[in-house]
């Protein structure tokens, strides 16, 4: 089982890109994650987490690279205000994408703040990520806790120390110009949409 020290080991990239499925810090907290264009890696990753119609959220460095992996621009041009930060943002998206989606036809979307995921995320391309635990249980803040429940089922965990104090994004949905908070999280959203201090 292999542990790396740092998200800025170059090797992530490498293994990332040939469709690895690992354990990482994220902007928020652990993260099970692998390309989001990988259809085999992404089955993996849903396996894992025996998820049948819950989709993860969709990180990446920039606009252009959701557009490429098929995401409408129309629909990120709306929000792209939001970002970069720790607020994930529920978009439509279309048939191409049910690997990812599960049949919801939308996807929950952000561009971190972090500088080093972010320079991770230029390298790689979009990643799909979900908290790293099983349903229903605690997400983990450590890596051990993460080996205690994936082991050696994952390619790879990348150490950053104890997460605990770190709240999930928070995930909104625009319908109609107005916005539901779906999850309370990392960042503070008002009535108007205006993100708070």
């Amino acid at each position: 089982m292999q542990v790396f020290k740092s998200i800025k080991d170059p090797e992530l990239v490498r293994l990332l890109k040939s469709g690895a499925v690992s354990v990482l810090p994220t902007d928020t907290v652990y993260g099970l994650v692998c390309p989001a264009a990988d259809e085999l890696a992404v089955k993996q990753l849903y396996d894992l987490k025996s998820r049948e119609h819950k989709p993860g959220t969709v990180i990446a460095a920039n606009i252009e690279q959701l557009v490429d992996l098929g995401i409408k621009y129309r629909y990120l041009k709306a929000v792209e205000n939001f970002w970069p930060g720790a607020l994930s943002v529920i978009i439509p998206c279309s048939e191409e994408l049910s690997y990812l989606h599960r049949g919801l036809k939308s996807l929950a979307i952000r561009i971190p703040a972090t500088k080093d995921l972010n320079q991770l995320l230029g390298q790689t391309g979009p990643l799909l990520t979900t908290s790293a635990n099983h349903p229903g249980k605690p997400t983990a803040n450590t890596i051990e806790q993460a080996q205690e429940y994936f082991g050696g089922r994952v390619d790879f965990y990348v150490e950053g120390g104890d997460l605990s104090n770190h709240p999930p994004s928070t995930i909104i949905r625009i319908i109609d110009d107005a916005i539901e908070v779906v999850r309370e999280g990392a960042v503070k959203i008002s009535e108007t949409g205006k993100i708070e201090p």
